[in-house]
């Protein structure tokens, strides 16, 4: 690994947009457009980052296709928040192997959060030969110029920085949806929970500049965005670093003037950094959506204080009982982990307490996974599998139940729904109110983008049913 420049280097946009032109010219020559495929593992942080990877290489020439054996260059995001993950890129990679024999000329490119770890950097230039291409998620913007890099030498290259430099704004991006965007606010996190590998590879906070920020999102309205979802491990820290007084709550209501945006979501809230001020923006902007995604990961303060969280359960439901009295309609949603290393059965059942007291309208429920170079990692009484999935278990009959009557609810009632794409029934549609509920309604292909009245006619556990209005 090797530290960047940090200081900010002017015209750095413009010096890798040379080095696209400069590789658009090379694929003009060829007979046909060369072909790429991205493969995305992980957040939509990572999904956000493969728009920006989309629109580069449209820029130098190459055009996407739908199968990684079509592709002449494949690029791979990888996530390394969990173990499966990794294992998923590794196996691809040994069939790429394969593959590459056949087509001697496919280039192979990583990047992403995995990258960011020396074990990993190792296992690659050990096993992965055939990689061509190894980038990290501080240098996002150079992608060009590895490209040229390579194409130069005809060597591997590795280029894999240990901190953050500049922010590079207004890269070029494609996104996957007209009428949706994602726009980072913020990178990094400086929470450093015990069990998580992000801030180490993801860097420490550092927040967009509000204008630059204001001017994304006027654009995409501009483009014809309804809706926006903005991005940070932490969105309520946002602001600290900069040169302006700005908090995140001031940031919604700035974006919540902005002509033709009609719906503005967020994540990840820390409960540590909710403030008053942040529960106020969201009562009284018309536009901020009511839901929130507020992860509590466990209810017992034994763990919670393993785990770093920096606040007790007491808290978090202080917390709630504000929202709920501020926005008496929102939907909340949450992350939990089960099987933390020292976890009981009784702590988990402070967890379940918390479950049965807030009544969460959905949650993304976890068995702990060991990250190497994590504190939890080298933590004591590591749960035994066996124990962790019973206790999952009977985390999952108390989570479900809740959110299948919570959509109960909601039957009979008439919702505006986003139109997202065509179901698995060709005959429906799919969509979400603006509490995030997942709803499938008989509809043609034409209505997507569009936000529709919806009544709802029947629930499932996870997902309502309903008819056009």
């Amino acid at each position: 690994m090797r530290t960047p420049n940090t200081a900010p280097t002017q015209g750095e946009l413009e010096r890798q947009n040379q080095f696209m032109q400069k590789i658009a010219a090379l694929n003009e020559k060829m007979e046909r457009k060369p072909r790429f495929f991205i493969n995305t593992f992980g957040c939509q942080m990572n999904a956000h980052d493969s728009e920006k990877i989309n629109g580069m290489l449209q820029k130098m020439g190459y055009e996407p296709c739908n199968e990684e054996k079509d592709a002449d260059l494949i690029i791979y995001n990888t996530c390394c928040v969990r173990e499966n993950a990794e294992n998923k890129v590794y196996g691809n990679l040994g069939y790429l192997k394969h593959a590459k024999k056949d087509n001697p000329n496919m280039k192979i490119a990583l990047c992403g959060c995995m990258m960011q770890q020396p074990t990993v950097i190792e296992t690659i230039r050990k096993k992965y030969r055939h990689v061509d291409i190894v980038f990290g998620t501080f240098n996002l913007y150079k992608l060009a110029e590895l490209i040229w890099t390579n194409i130069e030498s005809g060597s591997p290259v590795f280029d894999i920085w240990d901190k953050h430099g500049e922010i590079v704004e207004d890269l070029p991006a494609v996104r996957k949806y007209k009428y949706k965007a994602s726009v980072n606010i913020m990178f990094g996190c400086n929470n450093f929970c015990t069990y998580c590998i992000v801030p180490y590879v993801r860097g420490r906070e550092r927040s967009r500049h509000p204008d630059d920020i204001l001017k994304e999102v006027r654009t995409l309205a501009a483009d014809g965005v309804k809706e926006v979802m903005l991005l940070g491990q932490n969105v309520n820290s946002y602001g600290r670093g900069l040169d302006t007084e700005i908090t995140f709550a001031r940031l919604l209501r700035m974006i919540n003037e902005v002509d033709g945006i009609e719906r503005i979501r967020f994540m990840t809230s820390h409960p540590k950094d909710l403030s008053d001020e942040l529960i106020s923006a969201m009562a009284q902007c018309d536009k901020v959506c009511d839901h929130i995604h507020l992860p509590f990961q466990a209810g017992s303060n034994e763990i919670l204080k393993r785990m770093n969280r920096r606040y007790t359960k007491e808290h978090y439901l202080e917390l709630i009982n504000k929202i709920k009295t501020a926005i008496p309609d929102i939907a909340i949603t949450t992350d939990i982990i089960v099987g933390f290393p020292g976890e009981t059965p009784q702590d988990v059942d402070e967890t379940i307490d918390v479950v049965k007291k807030v009544r969460f309208n959905g949650a993304f429920t976890f068995i702990y996974s060991k990250r190497t170079g994590t504190p939890a990692a080298e933590m004591p009484n590591q749960v035994p599998e066996e124990e962790a999935k019973a206790n999952f278990n009977r985390l999952l009959d108390a989570v479900n139940p809740i959110v299948y009557e919570l959509n109960q609810k909601k039957v009979g009632n008439t919702y505006k729904i986003l139109v997202d794409g065509v179901s698995s029934d060709p005959l429906y549609v799919t969509g979400r109110t603006e509490d995030n509920t997942l709803v499938h309604f008989k509809g043609c292909k034409e209505l997507i983008g569009e936000i529709v009245n919806v009544k709802i006619t029947d629930c499932k556990t996870f997902y309502l049913i309903g008819e056009l209005q």
